[in-house]
């Protein structure tokens, strides 16, 4: 009786073992290869950007039939910041994406596989997500600057950048975003479902605020700018008003993220493990 040869799989090299670096690397390799990623983005850094510059034109064009009150009263950075407000919303959705996309896929557990501790995935993803963000959109805060006070400059209406304030301004709102970023990223996490998710990041975002007004207006006034939009958002302010001082508001908003990644890291000890 005759045996058959049967092949042998040749053995992997040994590349040694997972590291923090190497799960680093996973996760942009992820994030840069899902077509998700690059719509949000692109969409975040075209209204970072193009809204800001539709708004500037505009104001310029109307600016000789403004009243005396209006162009006393006008400040020229807040036309530029008019693309935040839909960017951080393209943001936030995509933090959330990047963590419960994987769940919903069924794709995190290969992850978890890879990486047993299991932590080191979701700060992997915190790191990537954060630097990719801040790496986008505080230049295109900057661009949006450039482009705006050009409109501006025709009506010697501009501001400088080494202005009192304006560097902060403009280069807080890249910040801000990318924090938002974070926010969402941790809900993500916590939630571990994407609509859930997103239900969370707009209603702790966006639909809280206006909710306030419901509440004596003592209290709203003593509240509302611990909120995550209105701290956050301070690092902003043009004007002194009903807000934190612009860095620690920022600070508290990090501290909002830092917190959401803490939670969804307990829990993913707690849940996995």
């Amino acid at each position: 009786m005759s045996t058959v040869p049967t092949s042998v799989a040749p053995r992997l090299p040994h590349t040694g073992k997972v590291t923090q670096t190497r799960v680093f690397l996973s996760e942009w390799t992820k994030l840069r290869s899902v077509r998700s990623t690059r719509w949000s983005f692109l969409v975040a850094v075209g209204f970072t950007i193009g809204i800001a510059a539709l708004a500037c034109a505009v104001v310029a064009h109307h600016w000789p039939h403004m009243s005396a009150s209006e162009q006393a009263t006008f400040n020229p950075l807040d036309p530029n910041l008019a693309g935040v407000q839909l960017a951080q919303l393209a943001l936030g959705v995509l933090g959330v994406l990047v963590i419960t996309a994987e769940y919903s896929t069924g794709m995190i557990r290969a992850s978890m596989t890879a990486v047993p501790r299991r932590l080191p995935v979701l700060w992997g993803k915190a790191v990537v997500y954060g630097l990719v963000t801040l790496a986008l959109m505080v230049p295109s805060t900057l661009i949006a600057f450039v482009v705006g006070q050009s409109f501006f400059a025709r009506r010697h209406i501009d501001v400088s950048f080494t202005d009192p304030g304006v560097a902060r301004v403009v280069i807080g709102a890249g910040l801000y975003l990318a924090a938002v970023g974070l926010f969402g990223l941790g809900l993500g996490a916590i939630i571990r479902n994407t609509a859930g998710g997103i239900a969370a990041f707009a209603g702790l975002m966006f639909v809280l605020p206006p909710l306030m007004n419901v509440l004596p207006a003592s209290w709203n006034d003593a509240a509302s700018p611990y909120l995550p939009l209105e701290a956050g958002e301070a690092i902003m302010a043009t004007t002194s008003g009903n807000h934190l001082s612009p860095w620690v508001g920022l600070a508290l908003l990090y501290g909002y993220a830092a917190a959401a990644l803490a939670v969804a890291s307990l829990l993913l000890v707690r849940r996995d493990t």
